[in-house]
């Protein structure tokens, strides 16, 4: 029997995603700190929260090395690919990991590095 978490609960872990996703568009690392701030305020509210929190801070955390990375392959030609590949993978994941959090499932981003346990 599965039992999916409260919809507030449900609600703040689709937060931590999608403030990735107005941080990209707001301000420069913003898709680190909105995921950051809400998972440092609602961390100990309940472990769904957590989950979702430390999912959407460390695929943003990789993202932005995966993007320094692309960015110094410039030079060689394929950053430029690779930085606009990122782009469009960070955009799809962070919404498809909202709307898993959504529905009370957890969301594992591909790339992502587990830096924070």
């Amino acid at each position: 029997m599965n039992i999916l978490p409260p919809e507030k609960e449900r609600q703040w872990a689709m937060a931590c995603h999608l403030s990735a996703f107005f941080g990209l568009i707001i301000l420069p690392f913003g898709s680190i700190l909105g995921p950051l701030c809400i998972w440092m305020l609602k961390k100990k509210h309940h472990p769904f929260i957590n989950s979702a929190g430390k999912e959407a801070l460390n695929f943003q955390i990789s993202m932005m090395i995966w993007s320094l990375l692309s960015l110094a392959l410039i030079y060689f030609g394929v950053g430029i690919f690779l930085m606009i590949a990122l782009g469009a993978l960070n955009v799809i994941f962070i919404i498809m990991a909202a709307f898993r959090a959504a529905k009370g499932r957890t969301f594992h981003y591909p790339l992502s590095i587990r830096i924070i346990q």
